[in-house]
């Protein structure tokens, strides 16, 4: 009896050290660093594009369309720099629901997951303190979806939209497609900024709860967050189911075959 206790002692100290190691290696803690860095350029220079865009926005129809066509642009361009930055080092997931999708899938622990959106999110908190900091106070403005959809249509419109960014991912990291390089993340950012141009309208096009987060945890407003935690989210856990069944096993590939983006 006493054998066996000192078994189970040796195998769940063992199980802990390799727990250490997954989580705190110096490799991990350079791929959390690594999203934090992107995350921050990418939600910087997304909200910093709709700060700017509100102050040169006019009342008629054609300047609205303009600003929106602007904050995409900016947001796609954003969004490729940010991956690519981090392809080598963290797999530029720059998204929890990217992250989400890839645990789902088989690639990512669901620890390391866990970390990565820290990491996410304190990016995107920081890029919005420094924006406040940057403009000298100015509003930082918040995701907020049409009043007149109901919350179940918000967060399909998201789910959707993700859904097709994430499923974009899985496609830029396959091995079997051959290497894609900045191709990629040019591939991700295209459908992000095309995503914004349809879903802005609707749900004020997030797609990244990271996104969200940061302007609403600054300005303390968190009104209609879950929609853009759970329609990202069910997105990106789809697309990744979509992608490991049926795209993944049809010439006898493992989905290890997967790598990064960059």
């Amino acid at each position: 009896m006493h054998c066996i206790k000192v078994s189970s002692l040796l195998r769940l100290g063992s199980e802990l050290l390799n727990l250490t190691e997954e989580l705190f290696s110096p490799t991990s803690l350079r791929s959390y660093f690594a999203e934090f860095i992107s995350t921050f350029i990418f939600v910087f220079l997304g909200v910093g594009s709709a700060i700017s865009a509100a102050k040169l926005m006019t009342s008629d129809a054609t300047s609205a369309e303009t600003g929106v066509l602007a904050v995409a642009v900016a947001h796609a361009f954003a969004l490729v720099v940010a991956m690519y930055l981090a392809g080598d080092i963290s797999d530029g997931h720059v998204n929890p629901a990217v992250t989400y999708g890839l645990v789902v899938g088989g690639h990512v622990s669901g620890l390391t997951g866990i970390c990565y959106c820290m990491a996410q999110l304190s990016g995107s908190v920081t890029a919005c303190v420094a924006l406040i900091l940057v403009t000298a106070g100015q509003a930082i403005p918040t995701t907020r979806p049409d009043p007149k959809i109901s919350g179940l249509a918000d967060v399909a419109i998201e789910a959707l939209a993700t859904f097709a960014i994430v499923y974009a991912v899985f496609v830029a990291r396959d091995l079997r497609n051959g290497p894609r390089g900045i191709m990629g993340p040019i591939a991700v950012g295209f459908i992000y900024g095309a995503n914004i141009l349809v879903t802005a309208p609707l749900t004020g096009g997030s797609m990244n709860p990271a996104r969200s987060f940061g302007p609403a945890f600054v300005t303390g407003d968190m009104k209609k967050q879950w929609v853009y935690w759970v329609g990202p989210l069910v997105g990106g856990g789809i697309a990744g189911l979509v992608y490991e069944s049926l795209m993944t096993t049809s010439n006898g590939q493992p989905p290890s075959s997967i790598t990064s983006v960059g």
